[in-house]
């Protein structure tokens, strides 16, 4: 308890800013007075309220299947990309251009394509999703495993240790800080992620609800999900920091 009250006080002007500007948009709405363009604050929180049993038991669960199955694929094929490329100079030069080239492609344009191929089935957000958040794994892993000390490799080796030795003794503990860096940006990410999927076809989820809300005008109604992805996104950032210090101990103990 002391360390929440401790955390809040650390974090006040954050908390101070958010209140003025929740006061300012509740002001500005109430003086604008047309809740389909800009609902206000309050009005949000009671329709988040009204539709918080299909919001919370249909379309949340819908979407964070999305991100927990295409996160899932981007850690692997992020990982073992960026494992393949730090071993192999000619894999390096292979795919790190397509790699870099993946993220100059508008998410939008292709995004219609990934529905064409799989349809309206959970697979085309998951696509979406993992195109979006591969990236900064690959990149962040693929930068840490190159950045481990030569000269630490080298004394190892002038011990006798093995490549693999190294690559599990030295590599792979000095690259999981640029891992969780990497994949703090990935978690953030794969929220916008899936909503663009499903805000392009979906049967369910938080971007599809958002998109359904736009069509009856229902200012409240499109906001609403929008919420709760924010927090969602919030929450997964949070589980990947906790999850960061848990298994990063070694670091503040050396």
């Amino acid at each position: 308890m002391k360390k929440i009250i401790n955390e809040t006080f650390r974090y006040g002007s954050a908390v101070m800013l958010a209140l003025v500007l929740l006061v300012g948009w509740e002001v500005g709405a109430r003086l604008y007075d047309k809740p389909y363009v800009l609902p206000s604050p309050i009005g949000i929180i009671q329709k988040l309220w009204e539709l918080k049993e299909v919001l919370l038991s249909v379309h949340l669960p819908a979407t964070l299947q999305v991100i927990v199955i295409g996160l899932g694929i981007s850690v692997i094929v992020g990982v073992g990309l960026a494992v393949l490329m730090s071993r192999s100079p000619l894999a390096e030069r292979t795919f790190f251009p397509f790699v870099i080239a993946s993220q100059t492609i508008p998410i939008i344009a292709l995004a219609p394509i990934f529905v064409l191929w799989f349809g309206y089935s959970i697979w085309s957000k998951v696509a979406v999703t993992v195109l979006i958040t591969f990236f900064p794994i690959t990149v962040s892993t693929f930068d840490g495993l190159r950045s481990t000390s030569k000269e630490l490799q080298d004394l190892l080796r002038t011990m006798g240790a093995n490549s693999r030795q190294i690559f599990f003794k030295v590599k792979v503990p000095s690259s999981l800080p640029y891992f969780y860096s990497g994949l703090k940006v990935a978690v953030t990410l794969s929220v916008i992620g899936a909503a663009i999927g499903e805000w392009l076809g979906a049967s369910a989820g938080l971007g599809y609800f958002s998109r359904r809300m736009m069509t009856q005008m229902d200012g409240a109604g499109v906001f609403a999900p929008i919420v709760l992805l924010s927090i969602l996104g919030i929450l997964l950032f949070l589980l990947i920091k906790v999850i960061e210090k848990i298994t990063t101990k070694w670091r503040d103990q050396s």
